[in-house]
C-alpha cells in the first residue's frame, strides 16, 4: 500500500498547527503565507536542510533515521500517539519491510470466554484491531440491549458508529467518541497499511459517511485506552461509565472493561442490570450464535 498521501498530509497537517510563538521562534508580525510554521522553519527545529525536510514531506520516509523522526516529532510537538503514527509510516515505507499484515483474529479462546462470563459486576467485550465485537459477557448484553446480542457476533462498533442511525441514540456524546473512533482506525491503519479487510472497512466509512471522511481528512490519530461514555439504555436510561482497553498479549485482541464510581448512580444503574440479566437468565444460552456470524447490527 502506497502511504506518500498519508505521510504528506499528516505532516502538513501538524505543522499547520504550530505557531511561531508556540515553537519558540521569534514573530515579527506581518501576515505569513501559510498558517503555521513554514518548511524552513520546520527544517531549522529538526536539524536538516530545507530541502531534506522537503523531501519528507512529500511522502518519502525511505531510509529515515530513528534519530532524525525523534527530532522531527519534537519540532512538530506531537503527543505519544503522533509519534508512534510517524514511526509507523517511516516503517511502512522501508523497502526491505519484509512483514506482513498483522491479522486480526477472529475468534476468542475459551479461557478468555470463561473470564469475561467471571467478571458478573462489569460489563466487558473483547474486540479485534477492526473493531470486530467477538464476545461479551451478559452484562454487556444487557448494557447494549437492542445493539449487541450473541446470535448477532461479530458485529462492526465502526459501521455501527458512522453507519446505523441509531449510534447517535445509543451514545450520548456521540461527536465525541466519533472523533475517538476516527483517530483510533488512523493510528491502526499507520500501524499495519497491509490489512486489505481494514482498508475496505475503511473505505466503506468514508464512502458511506461524510462524519468518518471529515474525521479521516484531518489525520488525528490516538492510542484507545481509557475514555468515559454516557449511553442511553431503555432498561436504566442515560449511564455514564469508564470504558478501558486491555490489550491481551500475542493474541491481536483487546478487552473492553466498563466501570462506574463506587456509590455512584451509575453503579446503582449497574446494579439493576446485572440483576436483569440474571433474572432474565443467561443471555447468550438463549440466544446462540448464528453460524454466519454479521458484521454490523
Amino acid at each position: 500500500m502506497d502511504t506518500t498521501n498519508d505521510v504528506r498530509e499528516f505532516l502538513m497537517s501538524r505543522r499547520s498547527r504550530i505557531t511561531p510563538t508556540q515553537a519558540g521562534l521569534p514573530d515579527y508580525g506581518g501576515t505569513r503565507r501559510v498558517s503555521g510554521l513554514k518548511r524552513e522553519e520546520v527544517a531549522m527545529l529538526t536539524g536538516v536542510s530545507t530541502e531534506y525536510y522537503a523531501r519528507l514531506e512529500r511522502g518519502n520516509l525511505r531510509g529515515v533515521s530513528d534519530s532524525v523522526l525523534d527530532s522531527l516529532a519534537r519540532a512538530l510537538q506531537l503527543d505519544e500517539a503522533e509519534r508512534a503514527h510517524l514511526f509507523d509510516l517511516a516503517k511502512a515505507a522501508a523497502p526491505d519491510r519484509a512483514s506482513g499484515p498483522r491479522r486480526a483474529r477472529a475468534e476468542v479462546r475459551p479461557s478468555i470466554e470463561r473470564v469475561l462470563a467471571g467478571m458478573t459486576g462489569t460489563p466487558a467485550y473483547v474486540r479485534n484491531a477492526r473493531t470486530d465485537v467477538l464476545a461479551a459477557n451478559n452484562l454487556c448484553f444487557a448494557l447494549y440491549t437492542g445493539i449487541l446480542s450473541p446470535g448477532m457476533l461479530p458485529v462492526n462498533l465502526a459501521r455501527f458508529m458512522f453507519l446505523d442511525p441509531r449510534s447517535k441514540d445509543f451514545f450520548v456524546d456521540w461527536d465525541t467518541l466519533a472523533d475517538d473512533f476516527a483517530s483510533a482506525m488512523r493510528a491502526e491503519s499507520g500501524r499495519n497499511p497491509r490489512d486489505r479487510a481494514l482498508n475496505s472497512l475503511i473505505g466503506d466509512l468514508a464512502a458511506g459517511s461524510t462524519e468518518f471522511s471529515t474525521r479521516w481528512a484531518r489525520h488525528n490519530v490516538r492510542f484507545h485506552r481509557t475514555a468515559r461514555k454516557t449511553m442511553r439504555n431503555p432498561l436504566v436510561g442515560e449511564i455514564e461509565l469508564t470504558g478501558d482497553a486491555l490489550e491481551l498479549p500475542g493474541e491481536g485482541l483487546i478487552l473492553i472493561a466498563y466501570s462506574a464510581e463506587p456509590g455512584s448512580h451509575a453503579q446503582d444503574q449497574l446494579d439493576f442490570l446485572a440483576s436483569w440479566s440474571a433474572g432474565n437468565g443467561n443471555i447468550a444460552a438463549r440466544h446462540p450464535a448464528e453460524p454466519n456470524g454479521r458484521d454490523s447490527p
